[in-house]
Parts: structure tokens; sequence; C-alpha cells
């Protein structure tokens, strides 16, 4: 099973962030293979990942050093995503 990084670029008080951690807990045993790491905007790393991916609205979602979104998420993309990878 190939590795995948998901970096979330979250933001303080952002409920579609909160929505994304939530989903992402309840799937992420079926994921062994993905390393999660949530980065806040506010922080020097977000900072630089706001400027690497031009991200207007959080979430950020980063998989693999690509954008997959910003601004939401599509559960279905997501996994479908994911499974590519895998």
């Amino acid at each position: 099973m190939q590795e995948i990084t998901l970096t979330e670029l979250s933001s303080p008080g952002c409920q579609i962030c909160k929505a994304f951690e939530g989903f992402w807990s309840s799937v992420e045993k079926d994921w062994p293979n993905v390393r999660y790491k949530n980065v806040s905007v506010i922080t020097p790393e977000g900072q630089e990942l706001v400027q690497k991916y031009m991200i207007f609205a959080s979430p950020g979602i980063i998989i693999n050093e690509e954008l997959f979104s910003t601004g939401g998420f599509d559960r279905k993309k997501f996994i479908t995503k994911l499974k590519e990878l895998s």
C-alpha cells in the first residue's frame, strides 16, 4: 500500500474544518497508510502553504503535495482519491 500524506490547512473557528476533522476521524482507521497533519493558517508553516497552493478558503486539503480542495470537501471524491493513490 502506498503511503499518502494528507495535510489539512485549517483556520480557528472554521466549521467546515471541524466537519472535515470529524469525517476524517470516522474513516481514519480504514486508511493506515495515510499520514494526517493539521496545520493552522495562523502559523508560519500555514502561511507558507497558503502562498504555495494559493488557498483562499479553509479548509485547504492537500493530498501528496497536491491541492485537493479548498473551502469544502466532497466525501465521495475524497475517498475515491485515496483509493486511486493507495
